[in-house]
């Protein structure tokens, strides 16, 4: 039997009440979100082990996750990691 993952319940049961078209897959240590149509990644969420904050990643040119802007990564609460990466207009087609 599975363990469960309230993390991963929650960014489900977002991508559900935002209409779906990502795929979310659980692995090392956290959460990468991609689009459904076309496997491109969208965004990954790294819980940071204090509560369910998660550190948000883009993918790069460099074709690997990394921080957000140039003095350090974005953490936010997942309910706020989650609108956040929602309302990026590059990055997510829950819009």
């Amino acid at each position: 039997m599975k363990k469960p993952d309230p993390l991963l319940e929650r960014i489900e049961a977002y991508n559900e009440a935002q209409g779906g078209g990502v795929i979310i897959r659980r692995a090392s240590k956290g959460y990468s979100l991609f689009v459904e149509s076309d496997g491109s990644p969208i965004a990954r969420l790294r819980p940071t082990g204090n509560g369910d904050e998660v550190e948000i990643l883009w993918w790069s040119h460099r074709d690997k996750w990394e921080q957000i802007g140039e003095f350090g990564g974005v953490v936010l609460p997942l309910d706020e990691a989650l609108d956040f990466v929602a309302k990026d207009p590059y990055g997510c087609l829950w819009l």
